[in-house]
Parts: C-alpha cells; sequence; structure tokens
C-alpha cells in the first residue's frame, strides 16, 4: 500500500536515530521499546506509543495532541521537502518531544515545528539525506 491521506495529518519534524543491528551509520544499540527495532527496517519511535512513553515525551507540552498508537502501527511520513513517503511501523518510544519544543527546521519555504517522528536510518534515507538530521514532515496514519 503507498501512502495514504487520513484526513488528520500531524505536521512537524522528524529526526533519525539508531536501534538493532549495526547498519548504515549505527552500531549495534537495543531493540527499542517494542523489542523489535533494527536500523535497517523502516521503522520508527512515535511519543505516544504508550503511557510510560508519553510520559517522558510528553508532546503535549509543546502543543502536540497526538494520538495513542502502539507497537505495529504503521505511519505513512512524506518529506516536504522531496515530496517522498516511506510507510514506517513503530518500533521504539521517542522522540523526547518537550525537549526540542520551539524547535524549527526548514527546506525552501517548507518549515516545520517540534520533533514528532524519528526514522530508522532505512526509512529516513528513504525520503531525506541523513546529513540533514532533522526535516520537515507529514504524518498521515
Amino acid at each position: 500500500m503507498g501512502c495514504s491521506n487520513s484526513g488528520a495529518p500531524a505536521y512537524g519534524e522528524m529526526s533519525w536515530f539508531c536501534c538493532g543491528a549495526a547498519w548504515g551509520p549505527c552500531g549495534s544499540a537495543g531493540g527499542g521499546a517494542c523489542g523489535t527495532c533494527n536500523s535497517s527496517s523502516h521503522q520508527c519511535a512515535w511519543p505516544n506509543a504508550s503511557d510510560a512513553c508519553f510520559n517522558i515525551t510528553r508532546p503535549d507540552q509543546c502543543g502536540e495532541g497526538l494520538a495513542r498508537r502502539t507497537c505495529g502501527h504503521v505511519f505513512y511520513v512524506t518529506s516536504q521537502c522531496s515530496g517522498s513517503c516511506v510507510s514506517v511501523s513503530i518500533a521504539d518510544c521517542g522522540p523526547d518531544t518537550n525537549s526540542f519544543c520551539g524547535e524549527r527546521t526548514c527546506c525552501g519555504s517548507a518549515c516545520a515545528s517540534n520533533r514528532l517522528i524519528d526514522l530508522t536510518p532505512s526509512a529516513y534515507s528513504a525520503i531525506a539525506s541523513l546529513s540533514t538530521g532533522l526535516s520537515p514532515v507529514r504524518i498521515d496514519s
């Protein structure tokens, strides 16, 4: 299935993180909150994956009302810079959204604030260059 328009997208920043076996720029790391995370798979970390996760990431402190989505849930993440999309499944908790309230990243005229989703390097590199580190995205569920 390709990218989808849920009718209620979230807009914000994406970043990338390492998990699982060594891959690309990543050394070996843990399996994430779901125990299935792997840097070579199209996966993500979501700040409202559980009560415990939400209590750490606190997206509400940045004014973000993110829906609860748990391990395995699939999102469609579209780069606001390239227009490319990737489907990812939740494999971890994160990013620590409240640590980055008000942070803003742009590419051309497309800008976004607040880190809402972390992608594995495999997923991030499917829609943006890892060297960017942060990128504005649309997230559909």
